[in-house]
């Protein structure tokens, strides 16, 4: 066996936060050998969002089965891992316990080391397997169902939060925003479809800050603009233009979170900016951001849309730095739902 193989370092990821049951091999924390990933949408469509309880279950039939098929689309057994790497939170708390036991068991079975990793650190680790020249340092806007972050990545595994959500994250506004228009669920992807279609400027929501911080985020204030608006159109019997919604409360959300990118790039330089999240799968996002860093002569990065949903591949990287910087966790690694990024 070469030199060069011998220092190949293959993580196990597993995700299990909410509903999607994943499993990936990472090779080095950048090369995908498989990512696996299966997806409850169906289900929880029909009761217009994630039911907690439902998703539980599910992740525990479907766990095993990932986890096989992502060792066989890498062409491995248990014996070529060298560490497992799961995500203990934040999250739903049950859909977390699943995917904690399962690693648990399997590190202890197998005598491999076993790396709990954050949810959101795994987001952003997914830049690195989309992009391998990127290192840090770099901004990041980290922007998902439940989290919103503007996060200075220092070095690996090392974060600074400049600012996140004080309310409702931007995935849940678009979730809310959504149903009360008729899409329904899931929210990001049908109101970024149906913007396309709609006039940005129909509508004057307002873009929200937050005193005495200038890079914290809100969106609750948005999502009552919205639902006033329709509410007022309804008494008035005016016709609601769904696709003018949509555009025009993207637009808002949009702008807010360019803009406080831009002015972070402003007063801390950064010369590379990343996003990341499940929201950054959203076509205005990815164009505005795009536009407002090549405006700034700063390089952008977003990984493609399979590594922006939660994925086990993105939690496999952050594993695999986890790995080489020496961190480790015990046999009491619990779910922490609430974990907040940069506590260990």
């Amino acid at each position: 066996m070469s030199e060069n193989k011998q220092s190949d370092i293959c993580i196990l990821g597993i995700e299990s936060s909410c509903d999607e049951t994943a499993a990936a091999v990472v090779k080095n924390g950048r090369q995908v050998l498989s990512n696996v990933i299966s997806s409850q949408i169906d289900i929880h469509t029909l009761y217009g969002g994630v039911v907690p309880e439902i998703a539980s279950r599910k992740h525990m039939e479907r766990i095993n089965q990932v986890i096989r098929q992502a060792l066989s689309d890498a062409g491995m057994t248990f014996s070529d891992i060298d560490a497992i790497a799961v995500t203990y939170g934040p999250g739903l708390v049950g859909a977390l316990l699943v995917g904690v036991a399962e690693a648990k068991a399997m590190a202890f079975a197998l005598q491999k080391p076993l790396i709990g990793v954050h949810h959101i650190e795994g987001h952003i680790c997914a830049n690195y397997i989309a992009h391998p020249d990127l290192e840090p340092p770099f901004g990041c806007l980290v922007v998902s169902g439940g989290h919103t972050h503007l996060v200075a990545v220092r070095d690996y595994g090392k974060y600074e939060i400049l600012g996140r959500t004080v309310d409702d994250a931007a995935g849940e506004a678009f979730d809310k925003v959504a149903r009360a228009i008729g899409l329904g669920y899931p929210g990001g992807p049908k109101i970024d479809k149906a913007a396309k279609e709609g006039n940005e400027y129909a509508i004057d929501l307002p873009r929200a800050k937050v005193d005495g911080s200038a890079y914290d985020f809100s969106f609750s204030g948005l999502k009552s603009a919205v639902l006033n608006y329709l509410n007022g159109a309804q008494m008035k019997g005016e016709q609601i233009v769904q696709a003018d919604v949509a555009a025009s409360f993207q637009k808002a959300v949009v702008d807010v979170l360019v803009s406080h990118s831009r002015n972070a790039i402003d007063e801390f330089g950064f010369r590379e900016f990343a996003l990341a999240g499940g929201v950054a799968s959203n076509s205005g996002l990815r164009a505005a951001m795009e536009e407002m860093c090549k405006e700034k002569g700063v390089r952008f990065f977003v990984p493609p849309a399979i590594l922006c949903t939660d994925n086990a591949a993105m939690i496999a990287s952050a594993g695999y730095y986890d790995h080489q910087a020496g961190r480790r966790s015990g046999s009491d690694l619990n779910a922490q739902p609430a974990l907040r990024l940069g506590d260990r």
